[in-house]
């Protein structure tokens, strides 16, 4: 409509034009944002992508970068996933996220991480929002984008290449108040990759302080930054921290079980692969020849 010349306008009067109720339970909450990204995913390999639909037409360039940026979200889950699992990866193999960097560098990373913070809180008074709520809401972005935006881009590649619709679960419209819910839990698969997650950088955390108390106490500084990065990584996935040592509303054992196997599967793998140990020690060809 708007490639056609459809001309809108922003319209928020003081009494609410829309009321609706989102589902406090955190299962049924992950498959209703499942169903939203798919939409989008839908959308962008679709004919009607706003990359390139109406070009030439009467959509204007910010219109069409709002609409790229409302299907394209999904796709931040991959980025999303591998920082949350590089803390894990930096304590069982020894290195480190980033390289030595220089003092301008460490001024211009430290200047960025403090305007994303002045962002916050001016968001944060403008939409009258509380510290709880926003929060809470970093934290669903988070479990929301390693598990719902990331089943969502794979549903999507197997509808646009096979074209086999995935089902999806609707979500209950009937209004629960408040948050009591939030922390319960039911069986969807959605909740194995935020929970193998959490897994792995709590057993990273245990293998880095160990490997650190085995080298003398060395590099403690560098120790704390990985510490940090993967305390972080907790804190924001701590509903399932808590799904799992809560005696009320636990997690479902199918979950648990599925998230320790990939948490160990992955675990043994990086210390017995190792890709960033160099393993060829001996002379090379330009030093003996071809007697090596």
């Amino acid at each position: 409509m708007h490639s056609r010349g459809w001309r809108s306008i922003y319209c928020m009067p003081k009494r609410a034009a829309f009321k609706g109720s989102a589902p406090t339970n955190l299962s049924d909450r992950l498959n209703q944002v499942l169903h939203w990204a798919q939409g989008s995913i839908q959308i962008l390999l679709s004919q009607h992508c706003p990359i390139w639909y109406g070009l030439g037409g009467r959509l204007k360039w910010l219109q069409r970068l709002a609409y790229i940026n409302s299907t394209v979200y999904p796709l931040t889950a991959i980025p999303l996933t591998t920082y949350c699992a590089l803390p894990a990866v930096c304590l069982f193999t020894g290195k480190f996220i980033f390289p030595s960097i220089s003092l301008v560098a460490s001024i211009t990373f430290v200047g960025l991480c403090l305007s994303i913070l002045a962002t916050n809180i001016l968001e944060m008074r403008w939409s009258r929002v509380g510290i709880d709520e926003w929060w809470r809401n970093e934290q669903f972005w988070v479990i929301g984008g390693v598990s719902a935006h990331l089943f969502a881009i794979f549903q999507g590649l197997i509808k646009a290449l096979t074209n086999i619709d995935p089902s999806f679960h609707s979500t209950s419209s009937k209004d629960r108040g408040g948050f009591s819910e939030l922390y319960m839990f039911r069986w969807t698969s959605l909740l194995i990759p935020p929970t193998t997650l959490l897994m792995i950088n709590l057993i990273g955390l245990i293998a880095g302080i160990s490997s650190f108390m085995e080298s003398g106490h060395h590099a403690w500084s560098i120790l704390f930054c990985k510490l940090f990065f993967a305390s972080w990584v907790i804190i924001h996935l701590y509903p399932f921290l808590r799904g799992l040592m809560s005696h009320q509303n636990r997690m479902p054992t199918i979950v648990v079980i599925w998230s320790i196997l990939l948490a160990l599967i992955f675990s043994l793998l990086w210390v017995n692969i190792n890709p960033f140990t160099i393993r060829v020690t001996g002379p090379t060809v330009e030093q003996c020849g071809i007697n090596c």
